[in-house]
């Protein structure tokens, strides 16, 4: 059975004897639930069944359902831990790894969360209250503070010895080596490390070249390192390069998906936290700023055209073609603004290579411009029995296509440089660009040969 059917069925299931007051069936169906599954449920159930079905697995299986919220994101996990007692959930993070625990306690309400990180008490070496000292979407944030390392001295098997004693640590991919003062020094996998003489210092296996991120850093540009050079984990260093902790790839995972997930919705101006089962009230408040500004830069459109209105009224199939250029040009603008912006959160565009970037999109743009303005001529003579209106059209489709290339390029670009988020406002600088050159060009044009056009 495939696994959306599979979870369809126990979706089903979980309602159905949540309805009953089956509770012990209920209970032993979640038990034997991957967490990954049980967030899925827990998702797509309803507010009431969702507090109703976590509260029966939490009084049971407290680790499984933490692992669950892990899962389900620290956003909808903390609505879910919000209405128990502050001795409660210090007690229920502990059972999950700090990364997680943090992400959760720092979006429970305020009041909350400071008495929660009054209660709990941080191991040696790193713990839940650490990591929320570091910003959000950090490598500090990300990073899980017990990490496994060595110091440099010791041989191969003292290594292995120490790697099959290791308790509450994350995944060990790589061996970390470390000097006396824990300084980064070194790295070695785990094959090279078996494959050589037990008597073998590790200092003479281990690669010194170590690709690491400073806690500072931010996770995009971690999750980037990662990719690009097929790692499994990266390890975390302080200023002084100090090992502080270890991010794995499952966290990159997640952070690959929340940040395109948030870069699609802000290319449409939406919040990333703005979801199918949002509340009304929410999702209005999320979504109407921008389009309060989008109906403000729809006036400076509006604005352009007004400055035709006696070329229009001469010839009224202009009325009925400007939506045309508009349109082709704001299509245009966003097939470049999502390869510029997937480019720069790749780091693969650049004010560097900006140039390079802008001269393709506009070659790309011009010759969309000439293939569709053809098509565009035949279609305006055919609709308002002018060849000249048409051609004026397949001009305009022209420069407003090379337009939409060159600022979708742009603009990310520079918005960037100002330090906005290109995703979250390029969409509303570009459209009106669009519309104002587009209807510009269009009306420009029949302006100025109004006398050849039939009507004028």
């Amino acid at each position: 059975m495939s696994a959306p059917r599979r979870n369809d069925l126990v979706l089903e299931s979980v309602r159905r004897l949540l309805r009953m007051g089956a509770t012990p069936n209920l209970l032993n169906l979640l038990q034997k639930q991957h967490p990954a599954d049980l967030a899925q449920v827990f998702a797509e159930l309803g507010d009431k069944e969702c507090h109703a079905v976590f509260n029966i697995l939490v009084e049971r299986n407290g680790r499984l359902a933490m692992e669950a919220l892990s899962e389900l994101g620290p956003e909808k996990g903390a609505l879910l831990l919000a209405d128990r007692p502050a001795e409660e959930i210090a007690r229920l993070v502990q059972e999950i790894p700090s990364d997680d625990a943090a992400g959760l306690i720092d979006n429970l309400p305020n009041e909350l969360s400071a008495v929660v990180l009054d209660l709990i008490r941080p191991k040696p070496g790193g713990g839940v209250s650490e990591l929320l000292e570091y910003d959000d979407q950090t490598a500090g944030r990300l990073m899980n503070p017990h990490v496994f390392a060595l110091p440099e001295e010791i041989t191969a098997g003292e290594a292995i010895t120490a790697i099959q004693g290791a308790r509450d640590v994350e995944m060990v991919f790589y061996l970390y080596v470390v000097d006396q003062r824990r300084h980064l020094v070194g790295v070695t996998s785990l094959r090279r490390l078996l494959l050589v003489a037990p008597d073998t210092p590790l200092k003479r296996i281990m690669t010194s070249d170590v690709y690491s991120a400073r806690v500072d850093v931010d996770q995009e540009e971690v999750a980037r390192q990662v990719a690009s050079y097929n790692l499994l984990a990266i390890p975390v260093v302080d200023a002084e390069n100090k090992l502080v902790g270890v991010i794995t790839v499952d966290d990159v995972i997640d952070v690959l998906k929340d940040e395109a997930t948030e870069d699609v919705f802000r290319l449409a101006g939406v919040s990333a936290e703005d979801g199918v089962l949002t509340p009304p009230l929410e999702s209005l408040k999320k979504r109407l700023p921008w389009l309060l500004v989008n109906l403000g830069t729809a006036f400076v459109a509006a604005f352009v055209v007004s400055r035709f209105n006696a070329t229009i009224e001469k010839v009224v199939y202009l009325a009925a073609l400007m939506p045309v250029v508009a349109g082709m040009g704001g299509n245009a603008a966003t097939q470049t603004l999502a390869v510029v912006v997937r480019g720069i959160a790749l780091g693969e565009l650049t004010w560097g290579n900006a140039r390079q970037a802008a001269l393709k999109e506009g070659l790309v743009g011009l010759g969309n411009g000439v293939a569709l303005g053809l098509v565009a001529v035949l279609g305006a003579w055919v609709l308002a029995d002018d060849w000249k209106l048409g051609a004026i059209l397949g001009l305009a489709m022209i420069i407003t296509m090379f337009t939409a290339a060159v600022a979708g390029t742009l603009i990310p670009l520079g918005l960037r440089a100002a330090k906005v988020d290109p995703a979250l406002a390029s969409s509303v600088f570009i459209t009106t660009l669009t519309d104002v050159f587009g209807f510009l060009s269009f009306l420009g044009l029949a302006t100025v040969f109004l006398r050849f056009l039939h009507g004028g």
